[in-house]
């Protein structure tokens, strides 16, 4: 059972070597030790500096290169996630977008009148009572059904007003009498110009029906304004009584809508466009939806190449009151996309030629982390209620639409229905009007949560337009234009039609350079850690080793003696303790411990270097000299007595 030499070495040592603490043992030492021996040459200068002045100029060097490694190394850090933006142009065969033309009147006034006419009549009363003239004595149509009644309840409770002064001493329409109106003032029409004169305010009060002293009033200083927000506020109530298939015919056909079409060089046809009714304005019509799977495409830029259609406008069925401009709007967009014309339309007007020029770009932004932008919509917690694709614009107006339903109990006509809710309407409803503006208030004011909810989408296609617009037909084209045009049309018109009544429109492509915008990366994870690298390096000449060297020295080894000091004191007062107990002297083995009780020194590791220098000489012994030289075995002739044969010189044998 012979030990091993090294193990032999362990033994001696276990037996003999006090511990003041692990490998080294205090702190200052540890460092000096460090400072002595690391690559980073600040560290060492420190140490070895002679004079206070020169050791202060290298502390505060190493301190301010270490300050600036940590400054550089957090800003790579927080700039890591960044993206760097890359923009392509390729020509190319370029997909045609979908185009949705609406008349900007949604229902033709003669098939609505019956609808309308008490809403009609109620208007022409306060054109008459503020402004003092009339239409003439010409007969309103009334309805026998329950239309007849529909209103007139309706109006009492919301009459239009008009203010005498700020008082808010106010003329009631309906009853012509004066009265005090209460209630937090709304201006609806933020016109910065104001005539000053309050005689022109009107407007009307809104009232919470189950807390009538709960009021909002709304004034406009454009009396316009007020009559067109109050009709349209009594006509969305009218229209969302009315089944959807009585407003689709009510509104306006392909064939009354379209005259002529081409696309590509080539005719087309109501066979081309896609009807979907629109809440606010009755049927559209998309060319080249992709309904039935195939997308249109052009190979060549210019106008002869892109959509050319005539539209029939009908000016003399418009609703007098709904609207005040004349044309149709349309929106360009992707097969994929809803069509919100009432929010980005474009407005095409009559008796003119409207060409648009489109430039096609697609934009793709990286998600998380580097942006807040979403997929597909799939994480963000609003249903889509539009079936097309997600959408910011889709997203707030669900968002909006469903908060209605949860507050109101109904829902806003102007958007889908969520399933299982109806529409708003005063019947059913009766405080829906002044839920809807509290909370569209609460809504443009960001209050609702929706703008925080809903985010951009990561990938999306856009058309930019550029519009220019020509006098149409000309002068000397227009008498047998319109007369050709007026055969075309049919039997359905015994008139020639009026140019007023026509718009002319084209879309195409400038050119066909699809631009690419994307984001990509600026940082990769080797960037980041060559760009570490050569901080460190700068600054302290350092490496990873030397980063792992620091973690050991100022994290594991000064954390293991702090717990040594303490761990050594507790031994201590808790060993007097137990003496003062039992009233025994203090024993000089119990002063210093040695180093085969000490629990670090169980592991059979070979002592470090440190350690190897604080073995203590043995008690009494001399100190260890180097052996003098045995100078004996310097005398040769003792060493070889005989002299071999063959190196005796030639001769003396």
């Amino acid at each position: 059972g012979a030990m091993a030499p090294g193990k032999k070495i362990t033994a001696r040592i276990k037996r003999t070597l006090p511990v003041r603490g692990p490998q080294a043992p205090t702190l200052s030492e540890l460092m000096r030790w460090y400072c002595l021996n690391t690559n980073t040459h600040g560290c060492r200068r420190i140490v070895v500096s002679r004079g206070r002045l020169r050791r202060f100029i290298w502390i505060l060097l190493t301190l301010s290169a270490v300050g600036l490694i940590l400054w550089q190394c957090a800003e790579l850090l927080l700039n890591y996630y960044s993206a760097s933006v890359s923009v392509t142009v390729q020509f190319q065969k370029l997909p045609f977008p979908a185009v949705t033309i609406c008349n900007i009147n949604p229902y033709k006034y003669s098939s609505m009148k019956d609808y309308l006419s008490e809403l009609d009549k109620e208007t022409k009363k306060a054109l008459e009572t503020f402004y003092g003239f009339s239409e003439g004595k010409s007969k309103v149509r009334r309805s026998v059904d329950e239309w007849n009644s529909t209103g007139s309840d309706f109006f009492k409770q919301i009459p239009l007003l008009k203010f005498e002064d700020f008082s808010k001493t106010a003329t009631d329409l309906h009853s012509g009498q004066k009265r005090k109106i209460e209630g937090s003032v709304f201006h609806k029409d933020s016109s910065i110009v104001n005539s000053g004169d309050s005689n022109d305010i009107i407007g009307f009060q809104l009232c919470d029906a189950d807390n009538s002293s709960d009021c909002a009033l709304y004034t406009f200083s454009s009396g316009v304004n007020a009559i067109q927000e109050w009709y349209k506020l009594h006509y969305m109530n009218i229209m969302a009584q009315i089944p959807l298939e009585t407003k689709e015919q009510a509104s306006y056909s392909a064939d009354d809508l379209l005259l002529t079409c081409f696309f590509d060089g080539l005719s087309c046809d109501k066979r081309h466009f896609t009807r979907f009714h629109h809440p606010l304005h009755g049927n559209c019509y998309t060319f080249n939806s992709g309904e039935n799977g195939t997308v249109l495409s052009t190979s060549t830029g210019g106008s002869e190449y892109g959509l050319q259609v005539v539209l029939y406008i009908d000016e003399a069925d418009y609703n007098p009151f709904l609207v005040t401009s004349t044309g149709a709007k349309i929106i360009v967009h992707d097969q994929d996309e809803y069509p919100f014309i009432e929010d980005i339309g474009t407005e095409i007007e009559t008796a003119a030629a409207t060409s648009i020029g489109m430039h096609f770009t697609r934009s793709r932004k990286l998600s998380k982390p580097y942006s807040d932008c979403t997929e597909t919509g799939a994480d963000i917690p609003v249903e889509n209620l539009y079936n097309k694709s997600y959408s910011l614009q889709i997203c707030l107006h669900s968002c909006f639409q469903k908060a209605m339903v949860n507050s109101c109990g109904c829902a806003q006509y102007a958007q889908p229905l969520p399933p299982g809710a109806e529409y708003c309407n005063y019947k059913k409803n009766p405080n829906w009007m002044y839920c809807y503006y509290r909370l569209h208030e609460k809504f443009v004011k960001e209050q609702l949560g929706c703008q925080q909810i809903c985010k951009d989408a990561c990938s999306f296609k856009e058309w930019a337009l550029t519009t220019s617009i020509a006098q149409w037909p000309s002068a000397v084209s227009e008498d047998w234009m319109l007369r050709v045009l007026s055969w075309d049309k049919g039997q359905k018109l015994n008139k020639k039609l009026n140019k007023t009544d026509l718009a002319n429109l084209m879309v195409f492509y400038e050119d066909l350079n699809e631009r690419f915008i994307s984001e990509n990366p600026a940082n990769t994870l080797v960037i980041l850690l060559s760009n570490f690298g050569g901080q460190l390096g700068l600054w302290m000449s350092c490496s990873v080793v030397c980063v792992i060297e620091i973690v050991e020295v100022f994290f594991i080894d000064s954390l293991s003696i702090v717990l040594r000091r303490r761990w050594q004191k507790a031994k201590k007062w808790w060993n007097d303790r137990k003496r003062q107990r039992s009233g025994k002297p203090p024993q000089a083995a119990d002063l210093e411990r040695q180093g085969h009780d000490n629990p670090v020194c169980l592991d059979e590791d070979l002592p470090t270097f440190n350690t190897a220098l604080r073995l203590p000489l043995p008690q009494g012994s001399p100190l260890p000299r180097t052996p003098p030289p045995n100078y004996s075995t310097l005398r040769l002739e003792s060493a070889f007595s005989e002299q071999l044969p063959d190196t005796l010189e030639p001769g003396r044998h």
